[in-house]
């Protein structure tokens, strides 16, 4: 494990996505649609994959509609890997 300048460890760097929420029926946990645009790898034309993501919001901020900012955590449960760390736009 790397030490940074104050002998302290050093925390490896978390992903972060951003995504629509799709659901907010559980308790403290939303369902974040993150969609990605990539090259298809034979034929080259450009197609959306679109993943689902389970995050975990313990102030049930997030409503469906909301475009929110998810970063990578340890495992809350057996499918919730991510956190909301902040509500970017608001659903109309």
């Amino acid at each position: 494990m790397a030490e940074g300048d104050a002998g302290t460890p050093q925390r490896g760097v978390r992903k972060v996505r951003e995504g629509t929420v799709v659901s907010d029926k559980m308790a403290s946990t939303v369902v974040v649609a993150v969609v990605e645009r990539v090259r298809h790898a034979r034929y080259g034309k450009t197609v959306q994959r679109t993943t689902k993501l389970y995050a975990h919001d313990p102030t049930d901020d997030a409503k469906v509609g909301d475009k929110v900012r998810v970063m990578e955590t340890r495992p809350q449960s057996k499918t919730k890997r991510w956190r909301v760390t902040e509500v970017l736009e608001r659903a109309r």
